[in-house]
């Protein structure tokens, strides 16, 4: 019976996600009325009915579903919304729709596309709560409350589970979260490391307690030196891990796990590296939840004022799509580092006193000899290994002439736009593209979806 009612409920998934497809309003709305919930249920690839709506120009169904409350900021298999989809295919009115900002928005921001791109590790699944951080006895009832979350980290890396069939597949990993009981004797040893993450963002109001309102469960994240062998015992599945090529093992996250990868990975890291001074080489410890070291030596210039060594450092990169003067071509480099024929965006570290259209131009040059005019911001993403804030540009070529520097690149290529929408169809592919999570990719994808009408 439970086999048949699924059986029923995927059918009538299925029906509503053509209607939407096809642009029938008439089936979209009684299906609707029917059964609300349809409205955010996705088919293959993890596609809406949003985003099929928005694939093929049906700008009344597109309306309808918005004006029901469907999520429009979802993302499919590829990490695209259906904002991403319309612009590619060309659908400008639908996009404009769909990236409707507040007119107020507008008039400060005048011609502006405000539409605001989400990558990978981006996501804000928590509420930091920045101001408790101070709150040291807040912090410690919160550490012992028996619904609060721990994640677990070793060498800065996370434990996390996967199906073992998927493990060498691309498998979606997923975080281990245990509770404060499994991991008290952990916050009692002094090579334990313990950051407050913040806690859980609730769409709905909580359920009142007798006190008041019921709080939603706060997240840490614990980084011990304990040996892994152990530490993979407390979890109760067989399928856990703690990954050791984290560049590509930290891609495997849905994107709502990823945010939180990023910020506890990140704040961990900077742990890792500043257990002593760097002002005066004495001691320091964690403070404020683990957003703060504090030098033992009270006779430390850094306990005085305030200084960046006390913080946790985010080290921002400019990575940038070059264009060429035709507007038809891009310009893509490859490290001998990369996979096989894979080419991607150039990037390099903003220096102290750069603005980030000087480190693009001056990157560009400095790389592939090609100077650069005009550079424009498209959107950010932070690059937990160990953490990067990638500031990703769209720029216009003023020279043509490549002359790489080998100690940088071993190749760069003008490559044309076609050539490139091959390379992510996977058709006649001349190279290949980097993954989705990464901002590479979107910021190609960006600028395949800029013109195109395809």
């Amino acid at each position: 019976m439970t086999s048949l009612q699924l059986s029923a409920k995927e059918e009538m998934v299925e029906r509503f996600l053509d209607a939407a497809a096809r642009g029938d309003m008439i089936q979209v709305s009684t299906m609707l009325s029917q059964s609300p919930s349809l409205i955010n249920q996705t088919g293959y690839s993890g596609w809406s009915a949003l985003m099929l709506g928005a694939r093929n120009g049906h700008y009344p169904v597109v309306e309808a579903l918005l004006s029901h409350g469907c999520d429009k900021f979802s993302v499919n298999s590829s990490s695209q919304t259906a904002y991403d989809i319309a612009k590619f295919w060309g659908h400008r009115h639908i996009s404009n729709l769909l990236g409707h900002t507040d007119d107020r928005c507008q008039r400060v921001l005048p011609g502006a596309d405000l539409h605001q791109q989400e990558n990978y590790f981006s996501r804000e699944t928590l509420d930091r709560l920045s101001a408790k951080r101070t709150d040291k006895g807040w912090l410690e009832d919160k550490q012992s409350d028996p619904n609060t979350v721990y994640l677990l980290f070793s060498n800065c890396s996370p434990m996390v589970s996967s199906p073992l069939e998927d493990r060498n597949a691309g498998g979606e990993n997923q975080l281990c979260r245990f509770r404060y009981e499994t991991v008290k004797d952990l916050l009692q040893k002094p090579a334990t490391v313990l950051i407050f993450l913040g806690v859980e963002r609730r769409k709905k109001p909580s359920s009142h307690t007798v006190d008041g309102v019921r709080e939603p469960p706060a997240w840490f994240a614990i980084n011990t030196d304990e040996d892994t062998a152990e530490l993979l015992k407390r979890c109760r599945e067989k399928n856990c891990c703690f990954p050791k090529t984290l560049n590509r093992d930290l891609l495997k996250f849905s994107e709502e796990e990823a945010g939180v990868v990023a910020q506890a990975r990140s704040v961990l890291a900077w742990h890792s590296r500043y257990s002593f001074c760097p002002t005066c080489g004495s001691s320091t410890r964690s403070k404020e939840g683990g957003y703060k070291r504090s030098c033992l030596n009270s006779d430390c210039r850094s306990l005085k004022g305030v200084h960046n060594t006390c913080y946790p450092r985010v080290d921002p990169v400019v990575i940038m799509l070059v264009i060429h003067p035709d507007g038809n071509q891009c310009l893509l480099g490859r490290k001998k580092i990369f996979p096989a024929g894979m080419f991607s965006c150039l990037a390099g570290f903003i220096e102290p006193g750069e603005t980030l259209e000087e480190a693009v131009r001056r990157e560009v040059e400095e790389e592939s000899g090609v100077k650069v005019g005009p550079v424009q911001y498209i959107s950010c993403q932070p690059w937990p290994m160990p953490s990067s804030l990638m500031i990703g540009c769209l720029s216009v070529a003023i020279s043509t002439d490549i002359k790489v520097d080998e100690k940088e690149i071993e190749e760069a290529r003008w490559f044309p736009r076609q050539q490139v929408i091959d390379s992510f169809r996977g058709t006649r592919p001349a190279f290949t593209v980097p993954p989705r999570q990464t901002i590479a990719h979107q910021l190609v994808r960006h600028w395949i979806g800029m013109t195109s009408n395809l």
